[in-house]
């Protein structure tokens, strides 16, 4: 396993060693102990999975009480991978980063507390996202950010996604902003 960093403070690319031959591959894609050596977290709470149709965009989620890192991989298709800097005093604050993770790059993206999250699937198959979270889930403090926010101007490579209604609603970033100076009171 292999960390380097992403160009956003904190974003960090985790890369599996995947051993290969004739009948497949086998994949370490997590131990406490190499992790605590590369600086991330050992302590997840939680795993979560979910598959999503070609076209499928979900996000920009985040949580912010408490705030979850995240270890984002695919077992099986392939997404854009997105992370958003939502930290106020960050220097990098509104800058995005994306990624392709596939079943078969062995990439990992490590996410860490501040950040909203998105992923659209790309190609023409299902996609199995796996991550583990460093905190359990609190709905009660559940949020997100429009996807399409002209301020992030992300750079998607898909134009008409398929979303939830809920993804369709979320925020702007500069009602996030907002919310953001609140809490910070």
């Amino acid at each position: 396993m292999e960390v380097e960093r992403a160009p956003i403070e904190g974003l960090k690319i985790v890369r599996l060693k995947l051993r290969e031959d004739d009948r497949g591959f086998f994949v370490e894609r997590f131990r406490s102990s190499t992790f605590a050596a590369e600086g991330l977290p050992g302590g997840f709470l939680q795993d979560n999975h979910s598959r999503s149709q070609p076209g499928v965009l979900r996000g920009l989620h985040y949580q912010h009480a408490p705030p979850q890192g995240k270890l984002v991989g695919v077992t099986r298709g392939r997404i854009w991978d997105v992370a958003v800097d939502i930290r106020p005093e960050s220097a990098t604050f509104g800058e995005s980063f994306g990624l392709e993770l596939n079943d078969n790059n062995g990439l990992l993206l490590w996410i860490p507390p501040g950040f909203a999250h998105g992923f659209c699937v790309l190609g023409d198959s299902p996609a199995d996202v796996v991550y583990k979270a460093t905190s359990e889930y609190n709905p009660a403090s559940d949020e997100g950010i429009l996807w399409s926010d002209p301020e992030l101007a992300i750079d998607w490579p898909i134009t008409s996604p398929s979303l939830s209604e809920r993804d369709r609603s979320l925020q702007s970033f500069q009602q996030y902003k907002g919310l953001a100076m609140e809490r910070r009171g």
